[in-house]
């Protein structure tokens, strides 16, 4: 996306029958993109959560039987069993909710132990919460039960009590129709505990630079609320790679 549409110009993608993503959960303009420019709004996106430990799919829709969800990950696979888990501990039933995802029960791939530290793979994986696999990442499963990975659980801010995804955040800024990537990250706030510092990439901004700023700020609260102490700075582009976050809050240090 951020490299606009001229790679595909010329292209020829009829032969496509089924797109995939997998990786970071999917923000729902990359999702429409995906499926405007690349699958013509003919090929069903199997946008799939698993993880290196599960050994394959765990969460994924079915090709061409499955009704999609943009940024939603739909259901589990057969044999596989969810729950959301409270910072409690307790499991949380029913659907409109949000939690800590984890695995019920043993499948097929799942891993045994980690090489040379079998104690780190019990502590990381299986001692959070007791018979209970943790993923690592927080969940939403909405009214129709699709499950939507909104971003590892240490990924979360805590602004004035309330407990923000920057998952959730990142998606929100990036339904605004100039920005083609954000990152957002925490920084400590004597009084709230944390405030939110957004990194977003809009090259086709318009040419005022606060109005621009104001205009991304009223898209997040119209789609997740107004979020205190959030900030918001521009740069051309952002650090690659896993450690993206933690480059960005190295520069906010310095800042």
């Amino acid at each position: 996306m951020s490299f606009g549409e001229e790679a595909l110009e010329g292209r020829d993608f009829t032969s496509l029958t089924k797109l995939g993503s997998v990786g970071e959960p999917i923000n729902e303009e990359a999702w429409h993109w995906f499926d405007e420019k690349i699958g013509h709004k003919k090929c069903p996106i199997v946008d799939t959560w698993w993880q290196t430990e599960t050994g394959g799919f765990m969460i994924s829709p079915i090709a061409g039987v499955t009704r999609t969800k943009p940024s939603f990950a739909s259901f589990p696979l057969p044999g596989v069993q969810p729950v959301l888990v409270g910072e409690s501990g307790n499991i949380i039933e029913g659907n409109g909710v949000s939690g800590n995802l984890c695995i019920r029960f043993p499948w097929p791939g799942m891993l045994r132990t980690t090489y040379g530290d079998h104690e780190r793979c019990r502590t990381t994986y299986f001692a959070t919460y007791p018979d209970l696999y943790f993923t690592g990442d927080g969940c939403l499963r909405d009214e129709e039960g699709y499950y939507r990975i909104t971003g590892r659980v240490d990924d979360v801010l805590n602004v004035s009590g309330h407990r923000i995804g920057t998952a959730e955040v990142e998606n929100a800024i990036n339904m605004h129709s100039s920005v083609v990537e954000s990152a957002v990250v925490g920084y400590p706030h004597d009084i709230k505990g944390q405030g939110v510092y957004a990194f977003v990439v809009s090259p086709h901004h318009h040419g005022d630079q606060e109005l621009a700023r104001k205009d991304i700020m009223m898209t997040v609260t119209r789609i997740i609320g107004a979020i205190e102490n959030f900030r918001l700075c521009r740069p051309k582009t952002l650090p690659a790679g896993q450690h993206c976050a933690d480059k960005l809050f190295d520069i906010l240090q310095m800042r």
